[in-house]
C-alpha cells in the first residue's frame, strides 16, 4: 500500500499542476489495477483540488476541507479514483483566494485483485 504525502504554500490565486510530479508513486507500478484515495486539506477556506488519474477526471476544481491540519481518513476524503499499470495520477491544487493557504495531501494507493 504506497502512500504519498506532501505540504506546501499555493501562492494567491495561483495553480499547483501537480503536487506528486517526481515522487516515486506518481505512476502506478508494481499491480494491475489500483485504488487510489486522495485526502486534502488546507490551512484556510478556498482551496481546490482536480484528480486526472491516467487521463481519466476523476475529480475537477472540487472545494477541500480547511481543517489547517494534515488529512485524516475518513474525515477529509476528498475523491477515490481506480488505475491500471503504469497510469499517471496528477493532483493538482488551485487556490481561489487573494493569500497563501497551505495545501496538506495525502494519497493512498491499493492494490486491487
Amino acid at each position: 500500500m504506497p502512500v504519498m504525502t506532501d505540504v506546501q504554500v499555493v501562492a494567491a490565486n495561483a495553480t499547483v499542476a501537480n503536487v506528486l510530479a517526481g515522487k516515486l508513486h506518481e505512476f502506478i507500478s508494481g499491480m494491475t489495477a489500483a485504488r487510489i484515495r486522495v485526502f486534502v486539506t488546507g490551512s484556510a477556506a478556498g482551496l481546490n483540488a482536480s484528480l486526472l488519474v491516467g487521463g481519466e477526471s476523476f475529480a475537477q476544481d472540487q472545494e477541500v476541507s480547511a481543517a489547517n491540519r494534515f488529512p485524516i481518513d475518513p474525515d477529509d476524503f476528498t475523491v477515490e479514483a481506480g488505475g491500471y499499470a503504469g497510469d499517471r495520477i496528477v493532483l493538482s491544487l488551485r487556490n481561489t483566494t487573494g493569500a497563501g493557504i497551505t495545501a496538506r495531501s495525502r494519497v493512498v494507493i491499493d492494490p486491487v485483485g
